[in-house]
């Protein structure tokens, strides 16, 4: 699957629309780690628990917003736009949406 934030690919010719197309993910942060990271925010680390959070809610959204065009038959993805929110109370929740148009290329 080809997956891209442009509206074309290169040296493909983009044959049919097939729709838009989109993942998510939302997973909660652990109250220790949220704990922890908070205190490595305040003398200016970095907080690998909310790294290691991000990069799965990335992947598992990336994943669904695959499996969606698979399943209208779409070879590609373009227009891929990525968004990361916090949401519930005081943000303890974190939500990552992927959107983009399936596309059948070739």
């Amino acid at each position: 699957m080809i997956m891209t934030t442009t509206n074309n690919l290169d040296k493909r010719e983009v044959k049919k629309y097939l729709g838009i197309v989109t993942g998510e993910a939302i997973l909660g942060a652990n109250i220790f780690r949220d704990f922890f990271a908070g205190i490595r925010d305040i003398v200016g680390g970095r907080s690998g628990a909310y790294e290691k959070e991000l990069q799965s809610a990335r992947k598992i959204a990336f994943e669904e917003l695959e499996m969606k065009a698979n399943s209208v038959g779409a070879n590609a993805v373009i227009g891929i736009d990525l968004d990361y929110e916090t949401i519930g109370a005081n943000g303890s929740m974190l939500m990552v949406t992927v959107s983009g148009t399936a596309v059948l290329a070739e």
